[in-house]
């Protein structure tokens, strides 16, 4: 995979939109949602489903927290090189000379850093801090000149958009790739972070933006979709959303939505049985280790809810990847959907008498108040055939 380029996600020249990237953070930003823990032989597994998914590049690790994290790292690496993947890893540190260095140590040459700066920073703060970061950029493109350099700088949701345009520009003078760009806080709505990204994308031209999105106010995956169709080059997501606090963006949802827009991603989202084992994999993780879920009923796409019906004219779609529709009746549901429930299970029913039967349920659903079981309507359809 050669180097993103930069620039708007559509080019308004010839109105084509461009080729967008995906981080997979499953593993790096998994291991901050309550305390999970990815071993070694679970970290292959995930790169594993992320390779055959095309996913562009693995956030594998975080290698200045302890040496288990540069092995690991390494590893995965190494997995790629081995099986001849096309998936590139990256890992990610502070920006500072100390961590590029045992990150590339590791062989990695797709280095993401986070700069943190304060809310309320002055721009001589900034600059100084910057001047910092210029140090770290010279040792690593003396280093390893093609390595793929990538900021963050924390968070858009709490500086002016003057002061992102500052470090655009500065990170572009010093030839860095991309400028990651975080609501770090989960503040911010889609129409916020399109305002932001489309404004800092007029001036992007060297560097490339990258949206992160956190999940605070349930905004994450809507505000990866509207950054990239402000501007953004690239989406980073992680499987189920899963990270810190809330989570981030989901990762087939976000892809999904744009790859239906146009945008030309590489990610295969028609491969929906093996981003369900994805997703299963990892919910199983975390489930052994916190003893609870993130693949929920209500989960889109993956969560049973997605094939539960009460409205026939919402029966009549193919939603979710669950294997089986289900079917809840009671005093809500119409004709069309109980003809669905009878044909589901396998039940021979005359057409000519379905309004009637529909009655009946309704009846029976609102004496019972509940909704009814096959026990329940079994009686009923013996009584009008017979």
């Amino acid at each position: 995979m050669s180097k993103p380029s930069s620039g708007n996600a559509m080019d308004n020249k010839n109105n084509l939109i461009t080729n967008i990237l995906i981080i997979d953070e499953t593993i790096r930003e998994g291991m901050q949602y309550q305390g999970i823990m990815f071993s070694l032989e679970q970290r292959l597994r995930i790169l594993d489903f992320q390779e055959k998914l095309k996913i562009d590049v693995c956030q594998a690790g975080y290698p200045s927290a302890h040496d288990s994290e540069s092995q690991a790292v390494k590893t995965l690496l190494n997995h790629t090189q081995k099986n001849n993947y096309n998936i590139r890893i990256a890992a990610m540190g502070r920006a500072n000379v100390l961590d590029a260095k045992i990150i590339l140590n590791t062989g990695i040459k797709d280095l993401h850093f986070h700069v943190h700066i304060k809310s309320d920073a002055k721009l001589e703060n900034l600059n100084t801090l910057l001047q910092k970061l210029a140090a770290t950029i010279k040792h690593i493109k003396k280093r390893t000149p093609d390595a793929l350099i990538s900021i963050a700088m924390l968070d858009i949701g709490k500086h002016e958009a003057s002061m992102l345009d500052h470090c655009l520009t500065f990170l572009q003078l010093h030839g860095v790739d991309i400028l990651s760009l975080p609501d770090t806080s989960g503040i911010l709505s889609p129409n916020q972070i399109f305002d932001k990204i489309h404004l800092l994308s007029k001036s992007a031209k060297k560097t490339c933006l990258s949206i992160h999105c956190h999940n605070d106010m349930g905004m994450a995956s809507a505000n990866g979709v509207m950054g990239i169709v402000a501007g953004a080059r690239i989406l980073e997501a992680s499987a189920l959303g899963i990270g810190e606090r809330n989570g981030i963006s989901d990762l087939y949802t976000t892809a999904k939505i744009l790859k239906d827009q146009g945008f030309d991603i590489r990610i295969d989202t028609d491969n929906i049985e093996t981003f369900k084992q994805y997703y299963q994999y990892v919910d199983a993780i975390v489930y052994e280790q916190t003893k609870s879920h993130l693949l929920q009923p209500n989960t889109p796409i993956f969560g049973i809810a997605a094939k539960t019906h009460v409205a026939g004219t919402h029966a009549k779609n193919n939603f979710g990847a669950c294997s089986d529709e289900s079917f809840t009746i009671n005093v809500l549901c119409g004709k069309r959907l109980v003809k669905k429930y009878l044909d589901h299970q396998r039940i021979d029913f005359p057409d000519s008498k379905l309004s009637e039967l529909t009655l009946e349920i309704k009846e029976k659903s609102t004496h019972l108040n509940r909704s009814l079981t096959l026990a329940d309507i079994n009686p009923l359809i013996s009584s009008l055939l017979n």
